[in-house]
């Protein structure tokens, strides 16, 4: 069975009482509930991680390089920011999905960028919580090929 880590930056622990407006009223326990659920369906296992700091996050992608068949990221603001973590997604050699529960594009200028996508083989925003699940069907199918 294959091995999928899903890796939430900053901030994302809030889910369900920050900008509910922005990122919806789910929590990333819902989130993780609704992955496992259709991880199953999938043939997939999955580990889900959440960390406020990015040296935990690069510790996870590294981790993720011996560990897992493919990756779902959501760095939230790290995104915008971290060459580090672009260089280590650029490094696992695995696929890779960026996730972003709001739409990067209809927000600040700031957010239209993002390092991290540049290193994966895919972008899903402004679905919310489904993101996380397009993304796992979608990382089926890298895996698959």
């Amino acid at each position: 069975m294959a091995t999928v880590f899903i890796l939430n930056g900053p901030n994302l622990n809030l889910l369900g009482q920050r900008e509910p407006h922005l990122y919806g009223h789910e929590t990333l326990d819902d989130i993780e509930a609704m992955c496992r659920d259709h991880a199953v369906d999938l043939d997939l296992e999955i580990d889900l991680r959440q960390s406020n700091h990015e040296g935990v996050l690069i510790d996870w992608v590294h981790e993720a390089r011996r560990l897992a068949d493919g990756l779902i990221c959501n760095f939230g603001a790290y995104s915008h920011t971290s060459i580090a973590l672009h260089d280590a997604l650029k490094a696992c050699d695995l696929p890779v999905i960026e996730v972003h529960l709001s739409n990067i594009h209809a927000r600040e200028t700031f957010r239209h960028a993002s390092y991290t996508a540049q290193a994966a083989q895919g972008m899903i925003a402004g679905l919310g919580p489904t993101g996380y699940r397009l993304a796992l069907t979608a990382l089926a199918d890298l895996i698959d090929a």
